[in-house]
């Protein structure tokens, strides 16, 4: 599927990678709207790209919240041809710990998010896809791409939390794609590894010398490049499964080759 004049919702799309594939996808001749929370960052891209891309505030764990964005979508867009969830977020907390053990609720909140909300957000996007004219000679009408975490294979101490819910994401992908090949809808899910966004910087957007020598020894258990992947590295692969139309039911590895260890 070429990206010109698709549309693409992308969730965590104001920050980290989904904003890196929002900025990929909208140079490449695509139409983006962020369903996200945070109103200041995604404003900046509407603003950087306007008429091309729109915020709608959007929980995705809230159905109501999410059938509105695809609504605000449809009316500015009139169609949507890729999903891409990027929105997430993690923890560190043991099973066990000093102040007792794992707090349910906790537990629950990054089901929520990680997991549940992938499938919230791609379900109904994918009610819409089905409504699409074909796309090619392949009957495509639609692709989701979901995230998926290397912690889903190799998760740390004080991951169980969201090391269950990437390991979900990934458990999905290859049903979902059954689900959704009768109507002509790709289904893959990216697996990074160690990504330099700000979830892993710190808040910082961009990498300095000082958050470098940091992580340097993060950087060091990469196989090769010795390095953490930079955003763009991740939306040029979500690219790239939008644009080959024979990648479908995959959990992609974007990882420089690391195999995590317990800690």
């Amino acid at each position: 599927m070429d990206l010109k004049d698709k549309v693409a919702v992308i969730t965590g799309g104001a920050s980290g990678l989904g904003r890196a594939t929002v900025k990929r996808f909208v140079a490449n001749g695509a139409k983006a709207a962020i369903f996200d929370m945070n109103a200041e960052k995604a404003n900046q891209l509407v603003e950087e790209f306007p008429g091309k891309v729109i915020f709608c505030n959007v929980n995705v764990t809230d159905e109501a919240s999410v059938v509105a964005g695809i609504e605000a979508t449809m009316k500015a867009f009139g169609a949507i041809h890729i999903c891409c969830n990027f929105a997430g977020t993690g923890n560190g907390i043991r099973t066990m710990g000093k102040n007792g053990p794992f707090p349910l609720a906790e537990f629950n909140r990054i089901i929520q998010i990680n997991l549940v909300g992938t499938f919230n957000v791609l379900r109904l996007c994918a009610e819409k896809m089905a409504d699409n004219a074909v796309l090619n000679d392949d009957g495509g009408r639609g692709v989701i791409i979901n995230t998926a975490s290397i912690a889903a294979y190799e998760g740390q101490i004080g991951q169980a939390a969201y090391s269950a819910s990437k390991g979900g994401v990934v458990g999905m992908t290859l049903p979902i794609a059954r689900d959704l090949a009768v109507l002509g809808i790709r289904v893959n899910t990216i697996v990074p590894g160690l990504i330099a966004t700000p979830l892993m910087m710190g808040g910082a957007e961009e990498m300095t010398p000082e958050i470098a020598e940091f992580l340097k020894p993060l950087a060091s258990q990469v196989l090769y490049p010795k390095r953490l992947g930079r955003a763009d590295e991740i939306a040029q692969l979500a690219q790239q499964i939008v644009e080959n139309d024979y990648i479908n039911g995959e959990c992609i590895r974007m990882d420089g080759g690391i195999r995590m260890q317990p800690k």
